[in-house]
């Protein structure tokens, strides 16, 4: 009897350590975590003729949509308040270093970036008409860029600021556009290549004591690289402080990943100091299918490692499909990217495809 006893108070024992042993310690309960909701932005030239009435259906219609995000070309003050009105977001698009504003060139000539032939682009723009670039080297040119931010940072209508051309002149265009401009770039060529202005020998030559255009091959230099590199990421960083101060976000539109960027316009975007990252993950500039597109987010996405958001953005004119887009749209997600920003129109189909994801 007295062996049964023990035998029935152990298996009782077991049993309620086996009930323990499956129970979760109170601090390390699971929750369930909602996926979050993908967001949807679209970049849109801005209009100052539009009526009233006409933005107000515009913006309806994109809330309808599921637009959750827009970067408005300009400072149309009835748009962002229309977008605003329509529970959207609404930041202001702004060419950062590309600006062929002519009072600027007539004025500040000496502003300008000047290639490795000497040669400036108020006077020869490479490939278009529109590449005039200012020189990021020179402080007249950074304290007017962070008056401009300032003062739009200042503004209520503006919910933040999104930088666009905030790099060099591309030393290399992507590979399908070599045909398109007629040139073959496996190499950089001097005539692309920027800056090479007095300000920015000057500079290089107090830190490294060396003029870029005396180095033997200065393509290949890794100090003449660096500084470079360096000095769009002091300008981004300069201006995001700014945007700070003043309670704003900042964003910038960059080239797809941070190994392209770098190699074709100078930008290691990895090191802003910015709130999002939009990538131009335009998967037809370099000859890749829509499937690309998750390779490139995800190359993004790991280099920033949680530092900031990452919103891929997708050029329309190479989704022509509805099931080209659908690709798009799921790759961009499969690379972890929190949304997606929309370059171009999208047809009735398209946009029930955006509203569904």
């Amino acid at each position: 009897m007295k062996n049964t006893n023990c035998i029935i108070v152990y298996a009782a024992f077991l049993l309620l350590l086996s009930n323990c042993t499956n129970e979760q310690p109170k601090q390390l309960s699971i929750k369930t975590i909602k996926a979050p909701v993908m967001e949807k932005w679209m970049w849109l030239h801005g209009n100052s003729n539009s009526l009233a009435d006409e933005l107000e259906r515009q913006f309806d219609q994109l809330s309808g949509n599921g637009i959750t995000g827009v970067l408005i070309g300009g400072d149309h003050e009835r748009m962002f308040r229309a977008a605003k009105k329509a529970g959207i977001q609404a930041h202001i698009w702004i060419w950062t270093l590309n600006r062929g504003d002519k009072k600027l060139m007539k004025n500040h000539p000496d502003w300008y970036s000047v290639n490795r032939n000497g040669v400036s682009c108020i006077d020869e723009p490479p490939y278009v008409g529109y590449y005039r670039w200012l020189c990021p080297s020179k402080n007249e040119v950074i304290n007017h860029l962070e008056k401009e931010v300032s003062a739009l940072a200042q503004k209520d209508y503006i919910d933040g600021i999104h930088l666009d051309y905030v790099r060099y002149c591309d030393v290399i265009l992507p590979r399908a556009l070599w045909g398109k401009y007629g040139v073959v770039q496996d190499k950089e060529l001097p005539q692309f290549d920027y800056c090479y202005c007095s300000t920015c020998r000057n500079k290089f030559k107090t830190i490294t004591d060396l003029d870029p255009l005396m180095l033997p091959d200065p393509p290949s230099d890794t100090s003449w690289i660096n500084y470079r590199y360096n000095r769009i990421t002091d300008l981004v960083n300069r201006l995001s402080r700014i945007c700070h101060d003043h309670k704003k976000p900042i964003s910038a539109a960059v080239f797809p990943t941070p190994a392209i960027a770098k190699k074709l316009v100078r930008q290691d975007w990895v090191k802003w100091n910015v709130d999002r990252i939009f990538p131009m993950v335009y998967h037809g500039f370099y000859n890749e299918d829509a499937d690309w597109i998750q390779f490139a987010v995800e190359e993004g996405t790991d280099a920033l490692n949680g530092k900031c958001d990452l919103t891929a953005g997708v050029y329309m004119p190479d989704l022509p499909t509805d099931s080209i887009f659908r690709v798009a749209l799921e790759k961009a997600n499969a690379g972890h990217s929190n949304g997606i920003a929309i370059f171009g129109k999208l047809s009735d189909s398209q946009w029930s495809i955006l509203n569904r994801m």
